[in-house]
């Protein structure tokens, strides 16, 4: 049986997150807990795939990966802790050696590719999580606007972590002027497009769990 949706008016206090509004009611606490492990899982596995759809550019170290927006959504359906769990097992998987980052032949691997270039975009990825999943427990993945609005501010943490490392610490650490050539103009518009389109997901699973519910 599907929980259903709480209204808009209470949504803010209750912090039911897509997760919640789908898991199947039982007394079990050991299922509940199963339960919400494999929705994690379910996220690291899909984040880990997503970084494998990988385009390399010539004149930057940082690919072109789906990886982003699977950071948001996740972390808007899971919620905050479960969302950043999911990315913190990432990269976890990542540090242990697992081929689980974008295939590079350029990238260090394992655990050295949180100190190269694209070391703060995957730092970044628990913290987006997080935050989108917080304002996702306030309802904002609700509507589409809120939703787009959650989103941004999952990508803005992603782009000014990854440019701040790319830029000052990675390395190289190659500038401000250069990280910002280098992984945020060649990235953004295509992001932004991907996050528009992603963020109309959100409402649309709330509308249809509704409908189901009903």
């Amino acid at each position: 049986m599907l929980q259903t949706p709480v209204s808009a008016a209470s949504s803010a206090s209750d912090a039911v997150t897509l997760l919640d509004a789908i898991a199947i009611r039982t007394p079990s606490r050991a299922f509940e807990v199963a339960e919400r492990i494999a929705a994690v899982l379910f996220i690291t596995v899909l984040t880990a795939i997503a970084a494998q759809v990988s385009v390399p550019l010539p004149f930057t170290p940082v690919p072109f990966t789906l990886q982003p927006m699977i950071v948001l959504l996740g972390g808007a359906a899971l919620g905050a802790r479960l969302g950043a769990t999911s990315q913190l097992a990432y990269l976890a998987l990542g540090i242990a050696g697992l081929p689980v980052f974008a295939a590079s032949a350029t990238l260090p691997p394992g655990a050295a590719r949180l100190l190269g270039p694209t070391g703060g975009y995957l730092i970044s990825y628990p913290i987006a999580a997080f935050v989108v999943g917080k304002l996702a427990e306030r309802g904002f993945d609700r509507r589409y606007g809120t939703a787009t609005l959650a989103m941004a501010s999952g990508l803005a943490i992603v782009f000014a972590c990854g440019i701040a490392w790319l830029g000052l610490v990675g390395r190289p650490a190659v500038g401000v002027g250069q990280a910002l050539a280098a992984g945020f103009f060649p990235f953004v518009l295509a992001d932004l497009v991907k996050l528009l389109a992603a963020a109309a997901v959100l409402p649309g699973l709330w509308r249809l769990i509704g409908r189901r519910a009903s």
